[in-house]
């Protein structure tokens, strides 16, 4: 894993990355409200639909704290994959992986025996004073929108 290693108390990373739209947002927009900010490694693949299905099917039930979906694709792949999923949140396109290397959450992946560096899926329940109040490493993508609700519910 990557050496930044978010807790909770500590103080989220500001960033402003372009949307699906290709409009800048940033972190600081949502100031005062709760922010679910979740890194997925690429759109369109079968873990990543469903975690960000799961988290577009309880966002009706979380008051008015802000999904943000965060990988390294590109606005236009963020764009055909909110078209496509009709997921009605920010998919922020984070093309060079700074904002994941501040999150903690870029690193050394493996598969069939090969090794590349990666997004470590993970998600962050951001408090209105930008402080992390839940971070979630190595999450399974089923188990994000049930974490962030027993999050949102106290537990």
């Amino acid at each position: 894993m990557a050496s930044t290693v978010l807790a909770p108390g500590d103080p989220a990373p500001s960033f402003a990355l372009l949307d699906q739209h290709g409009e800048s947002r940033s972190l600081a927009e949502f100031s005062g409200r709760k922010v679910m900010v979740f890194f997925y490694p690429k759109a369109s693949t079968p873990g990543c639909t469903t975690q960000a299905c799961g988290l577009r099917d309880v966002s009706g039930d979380i008051g008015d704290t802000q999904i943000l979906g965060i990988s390294p694709d590109t606005p236009k792949r963020q764009a055909s994959f909110d078209d496509q999923y009709e997921l009605g949140y920010p998919l922020l396109a984070d093309e060079n992986h700074a904002v994941a290397e501040a999150f903690g959450v870029w690193g050394e992946k493996k598969l069939y025996g090969r090794s590349y560096m990666g997004i470590i899926r993970s998600a962050f329940l951001i408090g209105a004073d930008g402080a992390i109040e839940q971070a979630w490493y190595k999450i399974s993508p089923k188990d994000t929108p049930a974490k962030l609700m027993k999050a949102l519910a106290g537990g």
